[in-house]
């Protein structure tokens, strides 16, 4: 894996985030930065550069994960892999339209998520 790939969660639940976070590094990903509201990652990604985001769709804030994905794309083009417990089909078509990597269900396992991302890196 490439050390360098830097990816962010946005994940509110702090267990979920840290889990993530230990698979990513079990991964060899190391430059991971982690937020808990969908205004944190709009911010954050305005300020840094990524090369992916793991978004939760429901957050701490106003803003859900599918509309701080909407925004972020509006100016940098950083693909998304959502990663929710909320399975509503019309979360999912929100999430169609603006455009995903991935859209996987919670609980994941550290194999999903590995296949999804390695599906990436290896394009």
């Amino acid at each position: 894996m490439d050390p360098d790939f830097n990816i962010l969660i946005v994940e509110d639940e702090l267990v979920l985030q840290l889990m993530l976070e230990h698979m990513l590094k079990k991964m060899g990903f190391n430059r991971n930065s982690k937020v808990t509201k969908g205004q944190s990652a709009v911010l954050k990604c305005n300020e840094e550069d990524f090369d992916l985001i793991l978004m939760d769709i429901m957050l701490q804030d106003d803003m859900d994960g599918i509309e701080a994905y909407r925004r972020i794309k509006e100016k940098k083009k950083i693909p998304v892999i959502y990663i929710t417990g909320n399975t509503d089909p019309k979360n999912k078509e929100r999430a169609a339209e603006i455009g995903y990597h991935d859209y996987i269900g919670k609980p994941i396992t550290f194999s999903q998520l590995k296949m999804s991302i390695l599906e990436l890196v290896d394009k």
